[in-house]
């Protein structure tokens, strides 16, 4: 049987919901209840008085962890390359912010570390720094047993420049603390639903995001031994269990077969209602888990 996967959220998918009508504890109670044993975080967004919170919020972090039997999965974070205008951020800079970044998620219990740099195109290729700012803070990610993880995003495919120069990082660096994030947006093949604005027409960037940029799954195995973390980012399950923009049923397999038995940390970023994320989630894991369960059917019957 091929691995099994882990099963988690991102406290993001909650958005509309988190500091409303959802606490932090609620987020908790809400993530243990589908069943999922991982929890990911945005620093910035999630963490009181971020980056340095009280000894009061750490003691309900870990409290809370342990009630509800979760670990922390991933911690999202930013490299804000153009902060200022006119004002380019330098290599010091840059490994300085991730520095705090990776101080953070150790002392929240992180092992894993998303940090999203400035871009300078519509393909979202990194700020040239990026290597020379990752570089400089590796040794610390060792120290620490954290990987950090660039976000493949739409609308950036895993065949892309950008993609290449993660790769040629690490098998150049050798190291084992730099590795891939996958988001699963870059599998959509069918355009948003609800998308409160027109839609536009034809090939362009903004396009490209609203009806997607329908990456073949099979293209996965092609990198799936750089692959640390999967966000599974959806925006629409309906009351068939289907998912209306993006093909599980071609994901899952391809995954099982690559060996990917990391976590698929659910990343709700469909329409932002109070209460919607929260039975969307649920939706989503029902699916994920029938899909995995159907796999592993089949291939013990083969």
């Amino acid at each position: 049987m091929a691995g099994q996967f882990k099963y988690g959220v991102s406290l993001y998918s909650y958005t509309e919901d988190f500091g409303s009508i959802m606490t932090l504890e609620d987020g908790f109670d809400h993530i243990a209840d589908t069943g999922a044993t991982g929890i990911e975080i945005l620093g910035e967004t999630h963490v009181e008085c971020y980056p340095e919170p009280s000894a009061e919020w750490l003691d309900k972090w870990f409290g809370l962890l342990d009630r509800h039997q979760l670990e922390p999965t991933n911690m999202c974070s930013w490299v804000d390359t153009k902060l200022r205008l006119g004002c380019q951020l330098t290599v010091a800079e840059g490994a300085a912010e991730l520095e705090r970044d990776l101080r953070l998620a150790h002392r929240l219990g992180f092992k894993s570390l998303r940090p999203k740099f400035g871009v300078i195109d519509a393909e979202l290729t990194p700020d040239p720094i990026w290597s020379g700012a990752v570089e400089r803070v590796l040794d610390l990610a060792n120290k620490f047993d954290i990987v950090i993880c660039p976000e493949i995003h739409s609308p950036t495919p895993i065949r892309h420049p950008a993609v290449d120069g993660y790769i040629d990082f690490i098998e150049r660096t050798g190291t084992p603390n730099f590795r891939l994030l996958i988001d699963t947006g870059i599998f959509q093949n069918r355009p948003l639903k609800g998308w409160q604005h027109e839609v536009p027409e034809g090939d362009s960037d903004h396009a490209k995001l609203i009806n997607g940029i329908a990456v073949d799954p099979e293209e996965f195995l092609d990198i799936a031994k750089y692959v640390a973390f999967i966000q599974a980012k959806f925006h629409y399950i309906n009351d068939d269990l289907q998912c209306e923009n993006i093909p599980w049923d071609k994901v899952i397999p391809v995954l099982k077969r690559a060996g990917y038995d990391g976590y698929l940390s659910s990343e709700y970023e469909g329409t932002r209602e109070p209460w919607v994320a929260i039975d969307q989630v649920r939706r989503q894991h029902v699916l994920m888990r029938q899909l995995e369960a159907q796999y592993d059917a089949a291939l013990a019957d083969a």
